[in-house]
């Protein structure tokens, strides 16, 4: 078929009770995400309406959606439906209570109708019944009536005079009415049996797919007279991302962070703790999330009601922008090159004599109260921009992730590479004793600065040999962090190199 438009003349259905319309009804969402912070592909929601309902579910998260809403129940069994439900729902997670009469009021059966009316549908639905169709010819329009036979690679039509007609294409087609079984909608449907009767408060609650959000965090770096030091503004953003299949007006927002247990493939009745969810009493139009230790994780609460449209992507302030928090810029230099195993061929001399000479570029600085932060931060991306004096425009410098990060914690953000900092490692001695059981190796570190300005590096050396290790006449003092890592701290002037030295010995 070249165009297949249906037309409906005729849609009317009645279906029992039907549940008062979204814009009366209270909503609570809580959004649980499983997002990679910065790996959310911007594809994922700038083609959502091209995304089939298996690529929507892949979106990394889910939510918790409570409905409040009144409607008439009649004493005894009636059946009750609600059609403004997201599509990615899990039906197993589904919930219906009376909050005016919880104990005189239960549910019999439950559906969710998810077979929803759409063209091939509909002409299924009319085989061996009466249709009639339009063909374009030319400028004129032919009207086709007929009893449909069949849609299988074309339709065929039964003629009033017995005839058989098969239409390759069709401009429009017109149908009595929709047919018994069709939804419109998704639909949940409950058979309610109740023993009081008039209007009922009920809520809703159900968990479904295609709901994540994230935290971007925004920081603009301010160097200070020393080279190594200066303060940070840190403003942070939620992005929330709602392909679910429904939106969400003047609804209250929770937003869980937190590694969360979900059991895998579960199908399990999932039942809803309504302080999860609990009303929210009257806001400021512009109060922001509220922040609170839930269980064993955290629950930002938003203190204002806010509109999550279905396909799109919204952003709330996370927390008013922090000032002149204060931040050290560090410069890490590992001569050992990455992709080694470390303590495989440990004893190889050749191994490990590649050096690698970029030095890493990191921003550090502590999430506490007299910082003006102190908050605990939900893992994202974290993007870092200086201000370029020369036209006062901020100019992007490095971007990083981070976890879930408590408060009273160090952060340190890897911004990338020094341009004029460089770094070499050798190996300028090896001896070995397989039967005392002993080796020992002399390792040179050179720092290149050709700044003209003095820089403070650290060496991040691996001792990663033997476990027991014992250092010899090192060129100067070190830091052990941990059984088989250790620290320099060099300070190399303007425009010149130093070097560290040091023996090791290691045993077995």
């Amino acid at each position: 078929m070249t165009t297949n438009r249906v037309i409906a003349a005729a849609v009317g259905v009645a279906l029992g009770v039907m549940m008062s319309a979204k814009s009366t009804a209270e909503t609570a969402v809580t959004i649980y995400s499983k997002a990679v912070p910065g790996a959310v592909d911007p594809q994922l929601y700038r083609q959502s309406e091209r995304m089939n309902a298996r690529a929507r579910m892949s979106v990394p998260g889910y939510a918790i959606v409570r409905d409040d809403r009144a409607i008439s129940l009649k004493r005894g069994r009636s059946e009750v439906q609600m059609t403004d439900v997201a599509a990615l729902i899990d039906p197993t997670t589904v919930s219906f209570e009376s909050l005016t009469d919880p104990s005189g009021t239960r549910v019999i059966e439950q559906d969710f109708r998810f077979d929803l009316v759409g063209s091939d549908k509909l002409l299924d639905r009319y085989i061996d019944q009466k249709i009639t169709v339009e063909q374009l010819t030319g400028d004129d329009v032919r009207a086709v009536t007929g009893t449909l036979l069949s849609v299988d690679g074309g339709m065929v039509l039964q003629m009033p005079d017995g005839s058989v007609e098969l239409l390759q294409s069709w401009h429009n087609v017109r149908l009595g009415s929709l047919p018994g079984g069709l939804m419109t909608r998704p639909t949940l449907v409950w058979d309610v049996a109740a023993s009081t009767s008039g209007e009922h408060d009920t809520r809703v609650s159900y968990e479904t797919q295609g709901m994540t959000w994230w935290a971007d965090y925004n920081l603009v770096w301010k160097p200070g007279r020393n080279a190594n030091k200066g303060t940070l503004s840190m403003g942070a953003w939620v992005s929330i991302l709602n392909q679910s299949g429904t939106g969400f007006d003047d609804t209250s927002l929770k937003l869980i962070a937190g590694d969360v247990q979900r059991a895998p493939q579960s199908r399990q009745q999932v039942r809803l703790q309504r302080n999860m969810v609990a009303a929210m009493a009257m806001e400021d139009a512009s109060a922001g999330f509220e922040e609170k230790s839930f269980f064993e994780f955290h629950l930002y609460t938003l203190g204002r009601k806010t509109t999550i449209a279905n396909n799109a992507t919204k952003q709330i302030e996370l927390f008013p922008q922090a000032a002149a928090v204060p931040a050290e810029k560090l410069l890490v230099y590992n001569g050992f090159p990455s992709g080694y195993n470390v303590g495989y061929g440990a004893s190889d001399r050749n191994f490990g004599q590649q050096s690698n000479k970029k030095v890493d570029v990191y921003l550090t600085f502590s999430n506490r109260e007299k910082n003006g932060l102190g908050i605990p931060l939900p893992a994202g991306r974290i993007r870092v921009s200086q201000l370029d004096d020369a036209d006062d425009s901020l100019e992007f410098i490095g971007e990083d992730v981070i976890a879930h990060t408590p408060r009273n914690e160090d952060l340190r953000i890897r911004l990338g590479s020094s341009f004029d900092v460089l770094g070499q490692r050798k190996q300028s001695d090896y001896a070995i004793d397989t039967k005392a059981r002993w080796l020992e190796e002399t390792i040179e570190i050179t720092l290149t600065n050709r700044k003209d300005v003095a820089q403070r590096v650290t060496i991040a050396e691996p001792l990663y040999r033997y476990a027991n290790w014992t250092l010899i006449d090192p060129s100067q003092k070190f830091k052990k962090i941990d059984s088989r890592t250790i620290h320099f701290d060099v300070n190399v002037p303007a425009d010149s190199e130093k070097t560290v030295s040091f023996k090791v010995r290691y045993t077995w």
